[in-house]
């Protein structure tokens, strides 16, 4: 494989990775947070912050590197439009998913301590949980804007 075919391969590997992993972990979370139980949700919570950690945060570093990689070698103009579309977009989804890291920390931190001490999971809680699912939606709209953008490169303006 030349540098191209590689680049190109660890770019689509890690947005599999990141949007895949996105949307597993947060459809466990939605499904843990409906029961309402503290050890699941402190479990669930648990595995998603280590998954975003693992997976989400090397392929979200990988993803900007392969495409500018990608950018150079396929002699495109940093500024076309479709890849300026594209780094808002990203930036979009970034914005979105820091806070959800912070959010999911805290999430498993109150239920761990609602499970401890036998007490249902505080509102503190479910309103983080709330804001972290809202937060969700742009993300996963962002992202997949973006695969749209790699696939058809159109000609915005």
């Amino acid at each position: 494989m030349d540098l191209y075919e590689t680049l190109k391969w660890l770019h689509i590997l890690s947005s599999t990775v990141l949007f895949g992993t996105g949307i597993g972990t947060a459809f466990q979370m939605v499904m843990a947070m409906r029961t309402q139980n503290p050890q699941t949700v402190a479990h669930t919570a648990n595995h998603v912050v280590l998954a975003d950690w693992l997976f989400t945060t090397p392929a979200g570093i990988a993803q900007p590197l392969t495409g500018l990689g990608l950018i150079h070698a396929a002699g495109y103009s940093l500024t076309e439009p479709w890849l300026l579309a594209t780094y808002a977009l990203y930036l979009l989804a970034f914005a979105c998913w820091a806070p959800v890291v912070h959010l999911q920390i805290g999430i498993r931190n109150a239920a761990r301590t609602a499970a401890a001490t036998g007490q249902p999971l505080p509102a503190s809680a479910l309103r983080a949980y709330r804001i972290w699912f809202a937060l969700g939606w742009p993300a996963f709209a962002a992202l997949t804007a973006v695969f749209w953008l790699m696939v058809s490169k159109p000609q915005l303006w």
